[in-house]
């Protein structure tokens, strides 16, 4: 069994856009090399028609991935999404009080992580912790440099 799939709207869009161009726009592109790959004559020994058909089977696959994880995907609705504790979908500023900075996290699933836009998921080592805080809160988490103490400065939707 799956683990269930948490997206924010805009994580959402983000994965429906990403099918939507592996079936329209990159299908196409990858079938016009493997017919023009097909003409230059015997397949067994062309490079471009193996590397067009790992390249199909690679976009299929990631469809049938996207597929499956936006049938079963749960949408975060903004207006469920409170300011009094940290939930998946809260953009949580903290104070790392080692450094003494402040810091903005937006918590969303798994499948949005991204570390250079500040976007932590829920299962992450900080972002677990952040769940159910509320503003004032101070914690320590553990972290592979060592542990990290943070204040909870200011939870909001956007």
């Amino acid at each position: 069994m799956q683990k269930e799939l948490i997206l924010t709207y805009e994580g959402l869009k983000k994965l429906e856009d990403e099918l939507d161009v592996l079936k329209t726009v990159k299908r196409r592109e990858v079938a016009e090399r493997i017919k023009t790959a097909r003409e230059f004559g015997d397949i067994s020994e062309n490079a471009e028609y193996d590397e067009a058909k790992n390249e199909q089977a690679f976009i299929e696959g990631r469809i049938v991935e996207l597929e499956h994880k936006l049938k079963g995907a749960k949408v975060i609705d903004e207006d469920d999404i409170g300011t009094d504790i940290v939930s998946i979908g809260s953009y949580v500023k903290v104070k790392d009080k080692e450094y003494d900075e402040d810091v903005l996290y937006h918590i969303v699933g798994s499948a949005e992580a991204n570390a250079i836009e500040n976007k932590i998921s829920n299962e992450s080592p900080v972002g677990a912790a952040l769940i159910n805080k509320k503003v004032g809160d101070v914690f320590t988490v553990e972290v592979p440099d060592g542990s990290v103490s943070f204040e909870v400065i200011e939870i909001s939707k956007k």
